[in-house]
């Protein structure tokens, strides 16, 4: 079986990363999950009571199955909360929670970055398949030294750069969600003292998961344009 160890070289730095920042995820999420908060709300509670400060009464809140698999979704404008976080009673359920309704109020307001990332969708499907298979296609005819791998492993690499946008796109999205969830939850007393340093935590442990799958795109980037720069007769 084929393997390359400079792919090793390059990605171990992303791959630990993204171990650590999973890690801080599940701790912190863990750590707060157990302390509820004072008002007894839920997620679904938290994120209805943001929703409606802001006038905002065109979202649906529903329940979805998975852990952490909470998301907006703009096209249905949807909030879908797992469900430790829509029934959670907890400081980190209103972390998580008021984190999804911050892109409702990006979409609701027009934020930049949020209708960038929406556009790159439909391409990031197409080419989130297609870019591993013509890069792998590319090395297996032979790589930088057949004109044939050659140009595989270039149109693979260029399908790849959606990707890497779409990453980079997301952590200004991400971060500028959690900070309207601390406002929010904040300037409406939702939360105070204690559950507020717990959300700030919360949310802060999982910007971490999009700085490591940031930082692996463009470590994977670079990767496959150290395979373009092989010298043919390698």
């Amino acid at each position: 079986m084929w393997f390359d160890p400079v792919w090793l070289l390059y990605m171990a730095p992303g791959m630990l990363l993204a171990a650590f920042a999973q890690y801080r995820v599940r701790s912190t999420f863990s750590r707060w999950s157990q302390v509820g908060l004072r008002r007894g709300w839920s997620g679904a509670d938290i994120a209805a009571a943001i929703l409606r400060v802001n006038g905002i009464t065109d979202v649906r809140i529903e329940p979805t199955n998975g852990w952490l698999s909470d998301h907006y979704d703009p096209l249905s404008r949807t909030l879908r909360l797992s469900p430790d976080v829509y029934g959670g009673r907890s400081v980190a359920a209103a972390g998580v929670a008021a984190h999804e309704v911050g892109h409702a109020i990006q979409h609701a307001r027009g934020f930049v970055p949020l209708t960038v990332r929406s556009a790159l969708v439909p391409a990031l499907s197409f080419t989130s398949r297609a870019a591993p298979f013509s890069i792998l296609l590319g090395m297996l005819v032979g790589g930088a030294a057949s004109s044939f791998g050659h140009a595989l492993l270039v149109l693979g690499v260029a399908m790849f750069v959606t990707m890497v946008a779409f990453q980079l796109i997301t952590l200004p999205v991400e971060i500028d969600a959690s900070r309207r969830a601390l406002d929010a939850i904040e300037q409406g007393g939702l939360a105070a003292g204690d559950e507020l340093v717990g959300a700030r935590q919360v949310l802060s442990a999982a910007a971490w998961t999009y700085v490591a799958a940031a930082i692996t795109s463009i470590l994977q980037l670079l990767y496959y344009l150290s395979l373009l720069n092989r010298r043919r007769d390698d």
